[in-house]
C-alpha cells in the first residue's frame, strides 16, 4: 500500500514539474520575442550566408530588402517556398529587391540546400538573437524553429509589411504584389 501511494506521490511530481515547465517556456517565448510591427525599423543584425560570409542588415540600406524566415532547409513546405522564390527571383531583381531567406541551420545545410534547388538567392543563418528580435521563434516545443513570415524593409531600413500568410507556391509574387501595395 505504501509502495502505491508512494507512485502516486511520484507521478503527481512528475506532472506538476511538467506543468512548471510548460508555464515557463510559454511566459519565455511570449517575454522574450519582439511584436515588430509596420512602420518600425528593422531590428540590424550581422549574420553568416551559405559562403561564410557575413551580411549586415544595415549595409543594405537604400535597396528594398525581403526577409523570408522559414523553419527548416530542404523540408517540404519550406523546399516548395525556396523554390518558388527561385522562380520569381528575376522579376524581384528587376523590382530592385534585395532578397535574404532566413532559418537556423550550418553552412553545409545551406549550401546542400541552394546547391540540390539551384537556388539563385543567398540564405542566412538566422540565431536565436535574430529570431526572438523579428518576434518569429516558436519557443522550446518547436526546438527554436523560426515561424513562417516575410518582412518587407524598404530603402531606409524601415518595415513596410509583415507577411505571415505565406503562400509557399507563389510567394515572390505576393512579395511583388504587396511591395506594390505599399508605395
Amino acid at each position: 500500500m505504501i509502495y502505491l501511494s508512494q507512485k502516486k506521490e511520484l507521478k503527481m511530481k512528475a506532472l506538476l514539474l511538467l506543468m512548471a515547465l510548460i508555464s515557463f517556456t510559454t511566459l519565455h517565448c511570449v517575454c522574450s520575442s519582439k511584436n515588430l510591427k509596420v512602420g518600425d525599423l528593422a531590428p540590424d543584425f550581422e549574420l553568416m550566408n551559405q559562403d561564410g560570409e557575413m551580411v549586415k542588415l544595415s549595409d543594405l540600406k537604400g535597396h528594398k530588402v525581403a526577409l523570408y524566415f522559414y523553419p527548416k532547409d530542404s523540408t517540404p513546405g519550406c523546399t516548395q517556398q525556396a523554390c518558388s522564390l527561385n522562380t520569381g527571383f528575376e522579376d524581384l531583381q528587376d523590382a530592385d529587391i534585395l532578397l535574404f531567406g532566413l532559418s537556423k541551420g550550418t553552412l553545409k545545410s545551406k549550401q546542400k540546400f541552394i546547391k540540390k534547388y539551384g537556388l539563385s538567392f543567398p540564405l542566412l543563418i538566422a540565431t536565436k538573437d535574430v529570431l526572438d528580435a523579428y518576434g518569429v521563434s516558436t519557443g522550446f516545443w518547436r526546438l527554436y524553429l523560426p515561424k513562417r513570415h516575410t518582412f518587407l524593409i524598404d530603402k531606409n531600413g524601415i518595415i513596410v509589411a509583415i507577411i505571415e500568410n505565406v503562400d509557399t507556391k507563389n510567394h515572390a509574387q505576393q512579395i511583388l504584389d504587396t511591395f506594390a501595395a505599399v508605395k
